[in-house]
């Protein structure tokens, strides 16, 4: 059985007073293991399609995602509205330090979506930049509305001359 170092590792909690590691469950404290060249604390139990780790709540039995489990227990509750985000981008990680509350949409634009690298996008395809009145909002992008005007002009003319 491996023992770990970080027994009385502290961590400042949401309320301003460090809880110790050691108050975990024991259960929970043998389900990880850090790796000291990133600072992650894999988890080594069970984990969701996603690559979340997951596991039952020590009082409730319910499932639940085991980085917002040490999170709640080790810095403090996640305010409403708010989700965790794991900047070191390690999805089985449940260091604490590694995570911030952050809204939804804060959490997606962080991502690697294509939705997410769509929204950082700063110019089109042809170079215009992607700012102010040259923005065209449509339901699922924005479109470079001097694209968008060039694109029209030509199928217009090109239904003209098919017309005549």
């Amino acid at each position: 059985k491996r023992t770990k170092t970080l027994r009385c590792f502290r961590l400042p909690a949401g309320n301003g007073t460090p809880m110790l590691l050691s108050s975990l469950p024991q259960s929970f404290v043998d389900k990880f293991m850090p790796v000291p060249e990133s600072g992650c604390w894999l988890w080594l139990a069970g984990k969701q399609s996603g690559g979340y780790g997951a596991c039952r709540h020590p009082v409730t039995n319910r499932m639940i995602l085991a980085h917002r489990f040490f999170y709640e227990a080790l810095r403090g509750p996640i305010p409403p509205g708010l989700q965790i985000d794991h900047l070191c981008r390690v999805r089985s990680c449940v260091n604490p330090n590694h995570m911030e509350c952050v809204t939804r949409r804060e959490n997606l634009l962080r991502g690697v979506s294509p939705a997410a690298q769509h929204a950082r996008q700063t110019h089109c395809a042809s170079g215009h930049l992607l700012l102010g009145d040259n923005v065209r909002p449509c339901k699922r992008y924005r479109q470079c509305r001097i694209c968008n005007n060039k694109w029209q002009r030509q199928r217009r003319s090109r239904l003209a001359m098919k017309n005549s």
